[in-house]
């Protein structure tokens, strides 16, 4: 009798099991495919970021100097400030050049007098041989007086014209619109002919001079574009375009300078933002053929290395992909997957083999 009733129990406990477990599977809901972002794979043109970091430099500079030497009196302006043609910008002690020229001016004067006075007397001579009262040898050295005048007076306004130039190199003036970038003297010092005293950079242009160490991508840099961001002012975006690269290594830094324009349009920009001798960094975008690009969001790794959620049929699998360079956001592939493959980009954190998926996000 106990062993029927062991029998019964168990046999009931079995029914209540097989109608609890359908119950429990009908309440666990079906697996959703998730939303991620379908990334297509192309084959596309690449673009090689090279990054420099160098100044931002006038393209003509103006170095000025005193053609004479002599004690400089007063320099008006200083680094920074804008000038406009024909501003005074330096002067030196000019007396004894204002000496000299009060000198020509009088010679130049006493040359003129004997001119006209040398001029009358030819007249005479010549009315006076007219009429039979004079010889012709007082004729001719009369005339002879007269060019001997004339060349007086030639002799001291040329003096005086080198006189007055001697004045006028007292003072500096500024040859056309630009920006003082150097000052070397200052007001006392005696400085020496042709010695520099200022150096002005010229408002025709600006460009970006970088001194990197050689490569043979910057073979490819000629001509290419160049994104400029100066380092204390990383809002501010320039362009430019690569326009010379120094053909030797220079020995003293061994580096290539490598110099590029920046848009003409952006002058006002760069002098209004002080950026004139500021550091920049540089990007030269550089054409690298063709090849397989994704976001890096897409790439994932496995214990052999990199890999990529491809999906085939609303579901993914784990390929794993050889990465030939990082770039900025980007990843380029050496292999692993083809042009028309479609692979996960951002969501492949949530992925396992065999995991359904829908779009989520285009790309």
């Amino acid at each position: 009798m106990r062993a029927r009733r062991v029998h019964i129990h168990r046999a009931a406990l079995a029914l209540l099991w097989a109608a609890a477990v359908p119950a429990a599977t009908a309440a666990q809901p079906a697996q959703q495919p998730v939303a991620v972002e379908f990334v297509e794979v192309r084959q596309q043109p690449l673009v090689l970021d090279l990054r420099l970091v160098g100044t931002i430099a006038a393209s003509d500079s103006i170095d000025l100097s005193f053609p004479a030497g002599g004690r400089i009196t007063e320099i008006t302006v200083r680094a920074g400030d804008r000038v406009q043609a024909g501003d005074p910008l330096a002067r030196t002690d000019g007396v004894q050049q204002q000496q000299a020229l009060n000198q020509a001016l009088a010679a130049v004067a006493a040359a003129e007098a004997t001119l006209q006075q040398a001029e009358q007397a030819a007249i005479r001579a010549a009315e006076m041989l007219r009429r039979g009262v004079g010889t012709r040898a007082e004729s001719d050295m009369a005339n002879q007086a007269l060019s001997a005048a004339q060349g007086q007076l030639a002799a001291a306004r040329t003096g005086a014209d080198q006189a007055q130039r001697a004045v006028e190199d007292t003072v500096i003036h500024a040859p056309q619109a630009a920006v003082v970038t150097a000052r070397m003297a200052e007001p006392g010092q005696v400085v020496g002919a042709a010695q520099p005293i200022l150096t002005l950079a010229a408002l025709t242009g600006f460009e970006a001079v970088f001194n990197v160490p050689d490569s043979p991508h910057l073979d490819q840099a000629h001509g290419a574009l160049v994104s400029l961001v100066p380092l204390d002012r990383p809002e501010t975006r320039l362009s430019a375009t690569v326009t010379e690269i120094a053909p030797l290594v220079d020995p003293a830094t061994a580096a290539v300078t490598v110099r590029a324009e920046i848009n003409p349009r952006l002058i006002d920009s760069v002098l209004e933002a002080g950026l004139l001798g500021a550091a920049v960094e540089g990007v030269v975008h550089l054409k690298a053929g063709t090849g397989i690009e994704i976001p890096w969001t897409a790439l994932t790794a496995t214990g052999d290395g990199p890999a990529v959620w491809r999906i085939e049929g609303g579901v993914v699998a784990i390929t794993p992909v050889e990465v030939e360079r990082f770039a900025n956001g980007r990843v380029v592939l050496k292999s692993g997957v083809a042009p028309g493959d479609t692979v996960v980009g951002e969501g492949s954190q949530l992925m396992f083999p065999g995991r359904q998926v829908r779009p989520g996000k285009g790309r």
